[in-house]
């Protein structure tokens, strides 16, 4: 085909500059440098104040820098690549993020480097929604559930394994070297991005700026609120102003999706019982991962006396789990559908969460945990890739770019959201005092992210079933029925 102009809806296998392959291996590597700095700066808050000094409110920055921007600006990079080309923005958000990287590596004191965080959090977001818009447009819809499921795993894995990436960097080399990181693999990524990928669009409608301004506004409230939550009070001016202003702007927000002519979040999407079923499930799980991961992690260094690589290691049956489990259930999403295999993985983590919060104890063993940790892993594994394949199926093909940034964004908001609510509920029951003390906040903790997430299965269980959902591929004209897919 010729490579004057890119199509605005090419069809599936349609020119393409490198096969499916090619755009699993660009997609997950960058999908995978996003997700993992969520959360692999943790264990090496300890490291970076001796280097930089800074209050532990600083410390807090670093973490929450980049989620805040992560989750603020995802719909808004979503929208950017839909209008202006998710290749050229792919692209730009990888560069974006790359030097950023470098920047929080370099960085000369804890100012620099929260900046730098803050910046690495903008690039992820605009490049985060893309990859799985540019995968769904590089792969024949038959085969998308094993794409996804491959995607998945190392999303998944990513996410999980952060502590124990960022402990064993930390405490084997330096914890610049979890900056560092990034930096070889930005740079191989982006010329292959730039040979490999074919250019997509999406709706081509224009900008929503007034769209744009009330999501990220009221994004930017909620999450500050939530991550202020813990160290400056609930009921505080600041945090209450911020999920005040912030739920205001988001219902503005909705109104502003219910009455534009071309928003950019159009709320006839959540028409579709697919779509919002999926999108509550993935907000809960979240909640409930998130949350339990980030107390799991310091339960195993602070009270059983792991090191940051030890704590790591044996967490692998849980985090490590995605990479059997998340290609397995992507082959059977596309054999029997994605409700079963999401329902089932929501289930078994719930599950595994509540092993954890009836054994927990000072003294647990690891053959004790072993199972909780590979009940969740196999759960996790199979959420990931059919929630995925869910979310681009229950929309039209020129509005999955729409559909990946609201889904990341929920996601992101469910991770800061679970780790304020179930660090509240620690806090409230327990502490740092002592090794009892952190126990017996972190059981109430787990049976409440347990809970959490079986709501997340029940939502699950609301997902049309196989033969009423469109498929992902299908042409804008035959998915016009997903607008029916009420009740």
């Amino acid at each position: 085909m010729s490579e004057k102009k890119p199509e605005r809806r090419p069809r599936d296998g349609a020119g393409r500059r490198g096969g499916a392959g090619w755009a699993l291996v660009i997609t997950s590597v960058a999908g995978f440098m996003a997700a993992l700095d969520n959360l692999v700066v943790t264990t090496a808050l300890p490291s970076i104040r001796e280097d930089l000094g800074g209050a532990l409110d600083d410390l807090e920055w670093t973490v929450s820098a980049y989620t805040l921007t992560f989750a603020v600006l995802l719909m808004f990079g979503a929208a950017l690549g839909d209008r202006f080309g998710r290749r050229k923005l792919f692209i730009t958000g990888l560069t974006i993020f790359t030097g950023a990287s470098a920047g929080a590596a370099l960085a000369p004191g804890i100012d620099g480097l929260i900046a730098a965080r803050a910046i690495q959090g903008a690039g992820a977001a605009i490049m985060m929604p893309l990859t799985l818009t540019l995968l769904t447009a590089a792969v024949p819809a038959a085969k998308r559930g094993l794409m996804y499921g491959i995607w998945g795993a190392v999303n998944g894995l990513a996410v999980a394994s952060g502590p124990l990436i960022g402990g064993s960097l930390t405490e084997h080399v330096s914890w610049q070297w979890i900056f560092w990181l990034n930096v070889p693999l930005g740079l191989l990524t982006l010329p292959l991005a730039r040979l490999r990928l074919n250019e997509s669009y999406g709706t081509g409608a224009r900008l929503d700026i007034p769209g744009t301004l009330l999501a990220s506004g009221g994004l930017f409230g909620i999450v500050y609120a939530l991550i202020r939550g813990n160290p400056d009070g609930w009921t505080s001016a600041t945090v209450l102003t911020g999920l005040i202003a912030g739920s205001a702007l988001l219902a503005g927000f909705v109104v502003h999706g219910m009455r534009s002519a071309n928003p950019m979040l159009p709320m006839r999407l959540f028409r579709s019982r697919a779509f919002s079923a999926i999108n509550a499930a993935s907000l809960l799980m979240f909640v409930g991962m998130f949350g339990s991961i980030f107390l799991l992690s310091q339960f195993l260094q602070n009270v059983i006396g792991y090191s940051p690589t030890e704590a790591g290691l044996r967490m692998l049956p849980w985090t490590g789990m995605p990479m059997i489990a998340a290609p397995i259930a992507g082959f059977l999403s596309d054999r029997i559908g994605g409700r079963p295999v999401v329902a089932t993985g929501l289930a078994l983590q719930a599950i595994g969460l509540g092993w954890f919060a009836a054994i927990i104890s000072p003294d647990v063993s690891y053959g004790a945990q072993l199972p909780a940790l590979i009940i969740s892993g196999i759960g996790m594994g199979l959420y990931f890739a059919p929630a995925a394949n869910l979310v681009m199926s229950s929309v039209r093909p020129s509005e999955q770019g729409i559909a990946s940034g609201a889904n990341n964004a929920l996601r992101e908001v469910g991770g800061a959201l679970g780790i304020a609510v179930l660090a509240s509920v620690f806090s409230a029951q327990g502490g740092y005092g002592s090794a009892q003390a952190f126990v017996d906040g972190l059981g109430p903790a787990l049976w409440v992210g347990a809970g959490v997430v079986a709501v997340a299965a029940m939502s699950a269980m609301l997902l049309p079933g196989r033969a009423a959902l469109p498929r992902a591929g299908a042409a804008p004209e035959a998915s016009e029925g997903v607008r029916e897919l009420v009740g």
